[in-house]
């Protein structure tokens, strides 16, 4: 991951990127952050608390919950769980709430707006989220299959075992669109690639949050290809995409101090 360049203080950037949430409210609405793949709470305090000086009195929840390794169990279990929680949260918090997802957590937390039916989020943040898929040789993707090329990696994501690991649930490989299809049994659902009967259910779920901000960059150093977030918005969905630099690094200090249209996108990564 390339350095950070010089940015104005954190301070100073934060609320702008709240103000995309907060709305003319006269209280703040509770913040919910989940976490993304090999993090835990541990490494989103900063943000945390970067919320809590820019809006004082307003409630962050940091889900203590499939942190570390624990974020490979496979993607519906872990929207399971983190649903039960959300939804804890929601009922005493009947104003409504904001989510903030990074990373995998992003998929996750699609998920769970998608499958709970009286949710009151009313803005839905996805942080460098593969929305729509995983296709490259990022440091996450080489921890999880160290010894395997991007290439290779459909051969063992595209079975039951395979289906077991997080990663291989939106793992999208241009070269094996009918294996995708027929063995992944996460991404093709959640986006409606592999028609079933719930998807207009989920759609309409999904619908119920007011605003839906995506935030990627081309040096977000985490998905690849970086524009892999949720393309083509319901046209009734506010929604607001970043993808400066400037965000792209303000990320990098919140969460990894210590780290380093849509067929065409991926065409470009096929190498």
């Amino acid at each position: 991951m390339r350095s950070s360049r010089m940015i104005p203080p954190a301070r100073v950037l934060l609320p702008l990127l709240l103000l995309l949430a907060a709305g003319c409210t006269d209280a703040y609405k509770p913040v919910i952050i989940v976490h993304g793949i090999f993090d835990g709470p541990k490494e989103l305090e900063t943000l945390s608390g970067f919320i809590e000086e820019a809006h004082p009195g307003t409630e962050v929840i940091l889900i203590d919950l499939l942190n570390y390794r624990s974020s490979m169990e496979p993607m519906w279990k872990q929207v399971d769980k983190f649903g039960k929680v959300i939804q804890s949260i929601m009922q005493r918090s009947p104003e409504g709430v904001h989510l903030l997802c990074f990373s995998q957590g992003g998929l996750i937390c699609r998920g769970v707006l998608s499958l709970i039916p009286n949710h009151n989020v009313h803005t839905f943040i996805a942080l460098s989220s593969p929305l729509a898929g995983q296709f490259g040789d990022t440091d996450y993707v080489s921890r999880v299959f160290p010894d395997r090329a991007k290439t290779k990696v459909y051969v063992f994501c595209y079975n039951k075992l395979g289906q077991k690991l997080s990663v291989c649930g939106y793992w999208k490989d241009p070269h094996h669109t009918s294996a995708y299809l027929r063995h992944n049994i996460f991404l093709p659902l959640l986006n409606g690639e592999k028609p079933h009967s719930n998807m207009k259910e989920w759609r309409e779920n999904f619908l119920r949050i007011k605003k839906l901000v995506l935030i990627g960059g081309p040096d977000d150093g985490v998905i690849t290809p970086w524009q892999s977030r949720y393309d083509c918005p319901p046209p009734d969905l506010t929604v607001k995409l970043l993808l400066s630099d400037l965000i792209i690094n303000l990320l990098h200090i919140f969460t990894r101090t210590n780290n380093s249209d849509q067929s065409s996108v991926f065409e470009q990564n096929r190498t």
